[in-house]
């Protein structure tokens, strides 16, 4: 089987992933913004502000979370052809890809499909006492109720296997790449099953060739999930889990046996690595020893797939997740209006990061290489990256230990800092 490798951008980008509700300061919800009059705010050129920073940091892609109009969090969609008017509109929307576009910078939308808001006309339709048959064939059922994602019942699925509902999302899907989207991450992918995407994402692919199609995809065969969705990656959770697992548990062996699984996925497609994102604990408080901050950066960003760093991540921004209402926000704050307001402490983890994701753009041939794990112990490893070329060959060493430590790497000896991380 041939590798999925998606259109050829893809291969150098490194993407810094915004959830721009919460970025901008964004009111909550729909009714505490009617509360404040209602009117379109114009957030989103505090976003295109943050541009530059970007590219401070060698990034070269903008993974944005929902932009669409929403009831509130943003993945209860109101409305996928309209901006959510608490970030702006579609002219100030235009504006931001513009000047990503003039910065070579790629965009990718975040597209809330498999299911949207109570209050979304599709829903009002199906539910009214007169609804027609083909109105009720949109939404999936439990009986005599539409069913609610993860038992949410504000979140109603559609039924993306009934062919209006897949011209729908196709529509949308293409009507935003025509405006000058890159690429699309499919919220909760794994929920309608990889085969209800496949005839979605064929006429997408078939109509906009260049754009990068990722799934969200929690667990499970990931393969076989691209190979019969037809989209080019899927989050790679299993690493995720891997990286900050072994770090606290000074156990490396795990993330060894990780990086046989991956590269067992990247040998079909590219995975998309990350250590954070807008539903996880922020890295650094997931972290029992911080020093290993960086670790985790560097096995993100300096390991085979498609890489991103959660905006903040990079500065050492903490956060933790909860499992109750609002139990998102601390890891979806509002940045300063501008970077020259961040908080001086950040600022060594950030050089930290320019110096990975330099490393990244240089050697861009590691998106497609392999990774083999060697002379795993406890607290110390070396991985090795091999390219396709003869001269595509690097180490990338870890130490979690309180001493220096001298591994071997692909071009002689590499010397490892006490806890943390070399290449070489």
């Amino acid at each position: 089987m041939s590798v999925v490798s998606g259109p050829a951008w893809v291969e150098t980008v490194v993407w810094w992933h915004v959830y721009p509700l919460g970025f901008v300061g964004a009111e909550r919800t729909k009714a505490q913004h009617a509360e404040d009059g209602g009117e379109v705010v114009h957030r989103l050129s505090r976003v295109g502000g943050w541009l530059d920073y970007l590219l401070r940091l060698g990034a070269n892609g903008l993974l944005l979370g929902p932009v669409l109009a929403s009831t509130s969090h943003g993945y209860d969609t109101l409305d996928h052809y309209r901006v959510d008017p608490r970030l702006g509109d579609e002219a100030d929307l235009r504006r931001l890809l513009g000047e990503a576009r003039d910065r070579g910078v790629r965009v990718a939308f975040d597209g809330v499909f498999n299911h949207v808001s109570e209050d979304h006309e599709i829903v009002r339709r199906a539910l009214a006492p007169d609804a027609a048959a083909e109105d009720r064939a949109w939404l999936r059922w439990v009986g005599e109720y539409p069913r609610g994602f993860e038992g949410n019942l504000d979140l109603v699925e559609l039924d993306l296997t009934h062919p209006p509902v897949q011209d729908y999302v196709v529509d949308v899907m293409c009507h935003w790449l025509a405006a000058g989207v890159d690429a699309w991450r499919l919220d909760a992918a794994f929920a309608p099953g990889a085969d209800a995407w496949r005839p979605i994402v064929d006429r997408v692919r078939e109509r906009h060739p260049d754009a990068w199609i990722l799934g969200e995809v929690i667990q499970g065969d990931y393969v076989d999930f691209v190979r019969r969705s037809g989209m080019h990656s899927v989050t790679q959770y299993e690493l995720w889990k891997a990286v900050w697992s072994s770090l606290n548990d000074g156990n490396l062996h795990e993330l060894a046996w990780a990086l046989t699984r991956h590269a067992d996925f990247c040998a079909a497609f590219r995975p998309q690595t990350f250590v954070g994102n807008h539903d996880v604990t922020r890295i650094a408080t997931k972290l029992t020893d911080p020093r290993h901050v960086g670790t985790a950066a560097a096995l993100a960003l300096l390991l085979p797939g498609v890489p991103s760093v959660y905006a903040g991540d990079e500065q050492g921004f903490t956060g933790e997740k909860l499992d109750q209402p609002g139990g998102d926000d601390s890891v979806r704050p509002p940045f300063p209006d501008s970077p020259d307001e961040l908080l001086p402490h950040g600022r060594a983890l950030l050089e930290e990061h320019q110096r990975i994701v330099h490393l990244r753009r240089t050697h861009a041939w590691i998106t497609s290489a392999t990774a083999v794990a060697r002379d795993v112990a406890d607290l110390t490893a070396a991985v090795d990256l091999v390219g396709g070329q003869d001269d595509q060959r690097l180490t990338l060493g870890l130490n979690l230990t309180d001493e220096q430590v001298t591994l071997a790497g692909a071009s002689g000896d590499l010397v490892v800092p006490a806890h943390g991380w070399a290449l070489g």
